[in-house]
């Protein structure tokens, strides 16, 4: 289990990868320290999720799911909801999206950081404002050929697509331009 003082040791020693992870680094270190609450949702301004890229051993897939509130194909991931140790988080996250239970961290290394602006939605009936989703994403590998299931409150599809094609399925440009681009190029680099 992670403590939140072992999590901000890990942000602080993060190296990022471009501007945007630097700045980034700097807004979720500052929102760590400075909000008791920064893992919850009860933070309406901005929260801590996590997220997972999701692999498979040879690094010709990606596990994507088709979510329901953006009408689009994206990486899963979720709230932290209180809890410190993100890595578990990405972990149950994708457990519960992908309906899959052979999943692992390529590294418990954090794989990325991100800021990410999340527009007013409903979700279960009740309205959620527009806020920030403050991100850590981690590199997960799991076996493409095991059977995934959707997860109905949250997604509608869940499919592994080549590195190219998981680009081309995002309707969210700056997803695609800004996260998916990054984590597929930082891919290449391992």
């Amino acid at each position: 289990m992670i403590t939140r003082q072992e999590l901000i040791n890990q942000i602080e020693d993060y190296k990022p990868f471009n501007e945007q992870e630097k700045m980034d680094k700097l807004l979720l270190l500052n929102w760590i320290r400075n909000n008791d609450n920064a893992f919850s949702r009860e933070n309406t301004v901005a929260h801590m999720t996590a997220s997972a890229w999701v692999v498979n051993k040879d690094r010709s897939k990606v596990l994507m799911v088709y979510h329901n509130i953006y009408n689009s194909w994206s990486w899963l991931g979720g709230h932290a909801d209180g809890e410190t140790d993100l890595l578990s988080v990405a972990l149950r996250e994708v457990k519960e999206e992908a309906g899959i239970t052979n999943v692992k961290p390529v590294s418990e290394e954090i794989f990325s950081l991100e800021s990410l602006t999340v527009d007013g939605h409903v979700k279960k009936g009740n309205y959620i404002s527009s806020h920030l989703h403050l991100n850590v994403t981690y590199l997960l590998e799991a076996d493409s050929d095991e059977a995934v299931s959707i997860k109905a409150d949250e997604n509608s599809g869940v499919a592994w697509f080549s590195p190219e094609k998981a680009l081309e399925k995002s309707t969210e440009p700056w997803f695609v331009a800004n996260v998916y681009s990054k984590l597929l190029e930082k891919m290449k680099q391992l």
